[in-house]
């Protein structure tokens, strides 16, 4: 919103539903279109910036163990992904065979979907008024979400997660 209060539990906004709507048709859809990850978030207590020996309450996962799901995560994308990448024409060097930068071909070996997963991409997609981009970037998001999960295949809760990440 203009004011930057928008959510902000301490600090009220008193911008109108129509100025909040207003300020974000600002950014244009295809700009939109090309944010993978689309989240809310809340200023952070002063407490919780400064204490950098916080231990992670119960049940989540600390730094370390999150490092290492993504490392793990990445190589299994690497070993999976550079057979289909495209070596560039003129360089002939292997690009970057992380997700994001599949192509929609390789996208579609990688990102195959069950039927229950298909039915809720497809309600998403109009639902939400996706672009083709925008269909992309939800799989190749679900197809992460699967690496971290060591999962081979994108599950309907990988999806899901995906989904949410697009407000």
């Amino acid at each position: 919103c203009p004011c930057g209060h928008l959510g902000d539990p301490e600090k009220e906004c008193l911008c109108s539903p129509v100025s909040v709507e207003r300020y974000r048709n600002r950014i244009s859809g295809p700009l939109w279109d090309r944010m993978d990850l689309q989240v809310s978030v809340t200023r952070p207590a002063y407490n919780d910036l400064v204490d950098s020996a916080k231990v992670p309450p119960e049940g989540e996962e600390s730094s370390e163990t999150v490092l290492n799901r993504v490392i793990e995560a990445r190589r299994r994308q690497w070993r999976r992904n550079r057979a289909l990448s495209q070596r560039l024409p003129l360089l002939q060097i292997q690009p970057a065979v992380c997700n994001a930068h599949l192509d929609a071909g390789a996208l579609k070996k990688v990102a195959e979907l069950d039927g229950e997963s298909e039915t809720l991409l497809s309600q998403a997609y109009r639902r939400l008024g996706l672009s083709g981009r925008g269909l992309h970037r939800i799989l190749k998001v679900a197809r992460t979400i699967a690496d971290l999960d060591s999962s081979e295949r994108i599950g309907k809760i990988h999806l899901a997660e995906a989904l949410r990440f697009r407000l």
